[in-house]
């Protein structure tokens, strides 16, 4: 196992997370208290946890890649895009296995819940649920922001991959305020700059053939 190698792993998570984000969201049925419990729904939410880990990974990959260049900018970016993601996937996952299991006892919670996630407001008590939301909505578009315009000044990675990532941010607050059909419209710009920054990150790192082994710890006899 190489530098190398790990790196070029984490361009194909980042390629990976792209086009999940993007084919979760085609055709992905309105969510209401009755389809939350169904099939289709926890599977699709299964996927969006995936894609929020293998996102993870792969921005992780672009940060270390280029420590330097990335400068303090980058390390924001990342470190705010970071946590948008890992509030995604804790969402995600409750969305998945938590809530469909509440819907038959407790359906008023459950709407509330899904009310709070597309930005609206609650009937009732949801508790730190609605935070929650709102930070993960700010750290995804600020950080998705800030690390694309850090990466751009790098140039290391495809800067029209690197532009496509901050501009989502700016886009995605757009349509986060319209209907539902075009709300799914978001994880295009972010999907599409995920799977070229993944694949430019994979061709450099591939390009480079770094064989520098990773230092594994020395052992040590009893």
């Amino acid at each position: 196992m190489t530098t190398s190698s790990l790196t070029r792993a984490a361009g194909v998570a980042a390629m990976a997370a792209g086009a999940i984000f993007i084919g979760v969201q085609i055709n992905h049925p309105h969510l209401d208290v009755a389809s939350i419990t169904t099939t289709e729904v926890v599977f699709r939410g299964f996927l969006k946890v995936a894609m929020a880990a293998l996102a993870l990974t792969g921005i992780t990959g672009m940060y270390l890649s280029e420590i330097r260049r990335n400068g303090v900018l980058g390390l924001v970016g990342y470190l705010v895009l970071a946590l948008g993601y890992l509030l995604i996937l804790c969402t995600s996952f409750a969305a998945a296995f938590v809530l469909p299991g509440v819907a038959g006892t407790d359906p008023g919670f459950v709407g509330d819940v899904i009310a709070v996630s597309r930005g609206g407001a609650a009937t009732g008590d949801v508790g730190a649920l609605a935070l929650v939301w709102k930070v993960q909505d700010l750290s995804y578009l600020a950080g998705g922001l800030v690390l694309g315009v850090a990466l751009y000044r790098a140039r290391v990675l495809a800067r029209w991959a690197t532009a496509l990532l901050a501009f989502g941010g700016v886009v995605s607050i757009v349509l986060s305020l319209l209907p539902d059909a075009f709300y799914r419209l978001l994880a295009f710009p972010n999907g599409i700059a995920m799977i070229g920054l993944g694949y430019s990150l994979w061709r450099l790192r591939r390009s480079v053939g770094d064989t520098t082994p990773v230092a594994r710890p020395q052992q040590t006899s009893l």
